[in-house]
C-alpha cells in the first residue's frame, strides 16, 4: 500500500481504527474523518507511531449532517492529489428516535446517507485515481426497507432501524458498482462479525445497558477489521465489484439485498434527500472551512 491514500470514516475506535492502523503498517497514508477531536488526536498519534512520516491527516465533521459531510468531502477532494481507497465505516444505533437538523432520522443519516454523500463528493477523485476501491461496512443481519417510511417515523425500534440501514449499505454498494462499471473503481461491502467496539455504547435504553455485557463474547476489533484490510489491499479482489464479503469470502446476501429495483429506488431517494444536483457542482473554495490537522500539528 506504499504511495496509496486511504480516506476512512469511523476510524477512531473499534474495527475502523484497527483497519487504518493495519493499512498504515502496510505503507498507506491515512486521511480520516471524525466527530470527536480528542479521539481523533489519539488515533492520529497511533498512526504516526505505527507508520511515521507519511502525513496522516484528520478532518473533524459530524457525518450525520449531510451539509458537513458534503463540505468535508469537498475539502478532501480539493486537498488530496489522489484517493485510492474510501472506507465507509461510521455507524451508530439509538434506542430512541432522534432527528437531525436536516430532518433525517439519525441512524439513517449516519449509517446510510453519510456513505452516499461522502462517496459522491469523492467520486471524481476516486475515478481520477483509478484503479481505486470503495469499501462499505454492512452486516449479514439486515432486513427490508420501508420506502414509505425511510425516516422510521412509525413504530420506531432502534434495532430494526439499524438492520434496515445495513440493508441500505448493501443496496447502495450494488447500485454504486453498477454506476462505476468501466471506471476502474470497485465497490464492495462486508460483514465484520460481532465485534467488541464502541458501537452501541451511546444507544441508551435497555440495549445500551445490555450491550457491554454482550461484548464480553464478541471478537476483537483486529479480527473484525481483517476483511476491510483485505478488500483495501489484496490483489485477489482488484477486479471484484458489487459483492458482499464475510471472512474474506463472497457471500450471497438476502433476496432483499439482491433486489436491483430496490437498489435503484434507494439511490433515487438518496439523491433527493441529499439535493445531489444542487451541490455536486459547487466549487470547493465556496465551502466553509473544515478543521484539518496533520500528525505533526497534533503532536506539537
Amino acid at each position: 500500500m506504499k504511495g496509496k491514500t486511504i480516506v476512512a470514516t469511523g476510524a477512531t475506535s473499534g474495527i475502523g481504527e484497527a483497519a487504518v492502523l493495519a493499512l498504515a503498517g502496510l505503507g498507506a497514508r491515512i486521511v480520516f474523518i471524525a466527530r470527536d477531536e480528542a479521539r481523533a488526536q489519539a488515533t492520529i498519534r497511533k498512526l504516526e507511531t505505527k507508520a511515521p512520516g507519511l502525513g496522516h491527516r484528520m478532518h473533524l465533521a459530524d457525518l450525520s449532517s449531510m451539509e458537513e459531510t458534503r463540505k468535508v468531502g469537498a475539502a478532501i477532494a480539493a486537498g488530496e492529489p489522489r484517493v485510492d481507497v474510501l472506507i465507509n465505516n461510521a455507524a451508530a444505533l439509538s434506542s430512541d428516535r432522534r432527528v437531525t437538523p436536516e430532518g433525517l432520522e439519525h441512524t439513517f443519516a449516519l449509517n446510510h446517507m453519510a456513505y452516499f454523500v461522502l462517496t459522491e463528493a469523492l467520486r471524481d477523485k476516486l475515478v481520477a485515481s483509478a484503479p481505486a476501491r470503495i469499501i462499505s461496512t454492512s452486516s449479514k443481519y439486515h432486513q427490508g426497507l420501508d420506502f414509505s417510511d425511510l425516516q422510521s417515523a412509525n413504530g420506531y425500534s432502534g434495532f430494526k432501524v439499524q438492520l434496515r440501514s445495513k440493508l441500505a449499505n448493501i443496496l447502495f454498494t450494488r447500485e454504486l458498482a453498477r454506476r462505476l462499471a468501466g471506471t476502474g473503481v470497485t465497490a464492495n461491502c462486508l460483514h465484520p462479525g460481532t465485534v467488541r467496539t464502541r458501537f452501541g455504547d451511546s444507544s441508551g435504553g435497555w440495549f445500551g445497558r445490555l450491550f457491554p455485557v454482550l461484548k464480553l463474547f464478541f471478537r476483537s476489533p483486529e479480527k473484525g477489521a481483517d476483511t476491510i484490510v483485505y478488500l483495501a489491499s489484496s490483489a485477489e479482489v482488484a477486479n471484484t465489484t458489487g459483492a458482499f464479503f464475510v471472512k474474506r469470502k463472497v457471500m450471497e446476501p438476502s433476496a432483499a439485498a439482491r433486489d436491483d429495483a430496490a437498489a435503484k429506488r434507494l439511490w433515487a431517494e438518496s439523491e433527493k434527500l441529499a439535493s445531489f444536483h444542487s451541490w455536486r457542482e459547487e466549487r470547493p473554495e465556496r465551502l466553509s472551512t473544515i478543521h484539518i490537522a496533520t500528525a505533526d500539528e497534533v503532536i506539537e
